[in-house]
């Protein structure tokens, strides 16, 4: 998979942005593979039995994203991180319709990678995931969007610096805190 060329999705971005109606119709080719990468990702942590595809969690995304036409991204990453945003809210939306008792009541619950613990893996709900990163971000903001652009839209810890405009030592730093806080979150809501 390629990734797509950071000036001509941040060109059609721009286009998009000024009104152009065709612009969203060239975006998607050049930003799909990589949408498709993140959201098998993604969707690689949902239970087994999942109705929802990867193609069709990209193209729900894709449809946010630009569906009104009322956007305004700043460039590629700005863009992907937007896509990450619209992936969770599905994600959770979907995972909370399940959890009504008139959808069977249970919870799925599926694995967080990268909460590098000593512990034995455990398995997290979206629903439950959400309202942890709710919680951290009305404690850390930036800590927060660090989890948003690593975990939900794949960014290494170069490219969320730069997302950011803040050093990859500092996301290192806040990344692996994020990781504990999450950890101690999620454990104590199954507690």
């Amino acid at each position: 998979m390629s990734r797509s060329n950071p000036g001509e999705v941040t060109r059609i971005l721009e286009a998009i942005s000024d009104g152009d109606p065709h612009a969203s119709d060239t975006l998607l080719p050049l930003v799909y593979d990589e949408l498709r990468r993140l959201a098998s990702a993604r969707m690689a942590l949902e239970a087994p039995g999942q109705t929802l595809q990867p193609t069709a969690l990209v193209h729900e995304a894709y449809l946010r994203l630009v569906g009104d036409g009322q956007v305004d991204w700043e460039n590629r990453r700005h863009f992907f991180g937007a896509a990450a945003s619209a992936m969770r809210r599905i994600l959770v939306e979907r995972a909370r319709r399940r959890g009504r008792i008139k959808h069977g009541g249970g919870r799925q619950r599926v694995p967080l990678d990268d909460v590098a613990v000593e512990a034995d893996e455990k398995l997290l709900d979206y629903v439950v995931l959400d309202e942890a990163l709710c919680r951290m971000e009305k404690q850390d903001e930036r800590m927060s969007q660090i989890v948003m652009l690593r975990f939900f839209a794949g960014l290494t810890i170069e490219d969320t610096a730069q997302a950011l405009g803040i050093s990859p030592m500092t996301v290192k730093r806040e990344w692996a805190c994020a990781r504990a806080w999450l950890y101690d979150e999620l454990n104590s809501d199954e507690e």
